[in-house]
């Protein structure tokens, strides 16, 4: 069954094209406006940007990779190369959330003084509505795809979009009471929702690398469509699922009247995989026929399939 489509991979390429260019401004917009007025909260979002901009350089080159197809040494193909790149965002984003809070925790000791808090305002409000824009797009791509590489970026400048409108009130703030301690403190808001974010990325990119099956749902989506051919066959049993990138793989043991032809049951084999193709677009599936064991009429077990709810068959 094919994987990624070419225009899969070219939509999540051109996506993060797009999420590159807007980082790299982001960083330098942030930093400069950072650094004239002193606010450690505008620069720990100037490192937020920072990661966000080598984690969407990561995922540039990730996605492009994921689009390979299999090869004498990748006989599964590189689907995984975006769990990979989506685990190593994950850790990259802790750092920076690590950097911040310790930079904020020796503000809060020293003190400190932000001046003209209205250009700090300005310059977050202008991220807050880019990333509003290129995050909703990456999303949108990230599920017509079913790309992790680029739901990751997507989450990880939603979060920059939320804590960029949350300094930008904070500038305001101190514009109007003159209260500076926000300003660390807003920093250390922004560094907590960092740390979440990353770890609920980590824990969804991580899970494709050891083999965890696909949702429950999906598998009794996959389930029900098998059972919709119990007519033309005894039962199936041993399924197993997994995921790698956007691609799942599926492989099942089919039990067949022992008396069916072999061209009748790879015909029922192509049938099952195309319908679960229709489903899941891109899904590898590996069928195992064997004969039925239990004698000639077949009629009890179709019975017995057609009433099961999972399908499942013991022999």
């Amino acid at each position: 069954m094919p994987g990624n489509t070419l225009s899969d991979t070219a939509q999540k390429v051109a996506a993060e094209r797009l999420s590159v260019g807007s980082n790299a401004l982001l960083v330098v917009l942030k930093l400069v406006v950072g650094i004239a007025i002193g606010s450690v909260s505008i620069l720990s979002e100037a490192a937020h940007s920072g990661i966000d901009l080598l984690a969407a350089l990561l995922a540039f080159f990730a996605v492009q990779g994921s689009g390979k197809p299999p090869d004498e040494e990748h006989e599964y193909g590189h689907g995984k190369i975006e769990n990979v790149s989506a685990v190593v965002e994950a850790v990259l984003i802790l750092l920076a959330a690590a950097w911040i809070v310790m930079e904020a925790a020796r503000r809060l000791a020293t003190g400190t003084v932000v001046r003209n808090p209205l250009w700090g305002m300005a310059v977050m409000g202008l991220s807050g509505l880019m990333n509003l824009f290129i995050s909703a797009r990456l999303m949108k791509t990230a599920r017509a795809t079913d790309s992790i590489a680029v739901e990751a970026d997507a989450w990880h400048l939603r979060t920059d979009m939320f804590t960029s409108f949350g300094v930008a009130a904070g500038m305001l703030l101190i514009r109007l009471t003159g209260w500076n301690i926000l300003d660390p403190l807003l920093a250390i808001g922004v560094a907590l929702l960092i740390i979440k974010a990353s770890l609920d990325l980590a824990v969804k990119a991580f899970s494709p690398l050891v083999d965890v099956r696909l949702p429950l749902d999906e598998e009794a989506a996959i389930r029900q469509i098998i059972r919709s051919y119990c007519s033309q066959c005894i039962g199936f049993h041993e399924l197993r699922t997994r995921k790698s990138g956007s691609e799942r793989h599926i492989d099942l043991h089919l039990v067949a009247p022992r008396d069916q032809s072999i061209a009748r049951s790879h015909e029922l084999c192509d049938q099952i995989e195309q319908a679960v193709s229709e489903r899941f677009p891109g899904a590898r599936i590996l069928i195992h026929v064997e004969p039925c064991r239990e004698g000639d009429d077949c009629s009890l077990c179709i019975a017995r399939c057609e009433a099961r709810p999972d399908g499942f068959r013991k022999r």
